[in-house]
């Protein structure tokens, strides 16, 4: 006989990667969601934050995504007040501007540290993968459909640049570089 709080597990997360074993609350309305819905996708985990001079990136993230989302690609937001305090508002407020700003479409997390001892969970993953932390907003992390960590980007790199975006198109087709 299940159990009935097994009713709303994710059949996958049995084989799950550990990079997204994580459940975060999401952004607009702080419904809980397991990570291991995305295993078998490429996927940008980005952090966020509403009033940074790299904010303007959100129209990028978003013409990635328009691009690639039916091909198998995904992108992570994470706001965070980590950087700058450039992320002060609640999440409602936080959802409000990216909707009505920037009609953000990808899925959006609620507010949460990305860096230093208070790092979430996926965050102090894919620093510890990778060696690399984020020194601003805006940092990407690139993982692959098998759930492999292959790639970060700092602030200053486009997210509809060429050096991601072909890499983006290499692990849609499962080669990794």
């Amino acid at each position: 006989m299940l159990n009935p709080s097994d009713a709303n597990a994710n059949p996958a997360s049995a084989t799950c990667a550990p990079a997204l074993s994580h459940t975060f609350l999401r952004l607009q309305d702080e419904v809980p969601q397991n990570l291991c819905q995305y295993q078998g996708k490429v996927i940008m985990v980005v952090n966020t934050a509403s009033f940074c001079g790299f904010t303007s990136q959100y129209e990028g993230l978003e013409k990635v995504y328009a691009r690639y989302k039916d091909k198998g690609f995904v992108i992570l937001g994470f706001p965070s007040n980590d950087f700058g305090q450039q992320e002060p508002g609640s999440n409602k407020e936080i959802a409000e501007f990216c909707k009505n700003t920037y009609d953000v479409k990808f899925p959006m997390f609620a507010k949460s540290s990305v860096s230093g001892k208070d790092a979430n969970p996926l965050f102090k993953m894919l620093i510890s993968k990778t060696g690399t932390s984020p020194k601003w907003n805006f940092y990407k992390y690139l993982i692959d459909r098998n759930g492999n960590i292959v790639e970060s980007y700092n602030s200053l790199s486009k997210p509809d640049g060429k050096s991601i975006t072909s890499e983006i198109e290499k692990l849609l087709k499962g080669k990794s570089s």
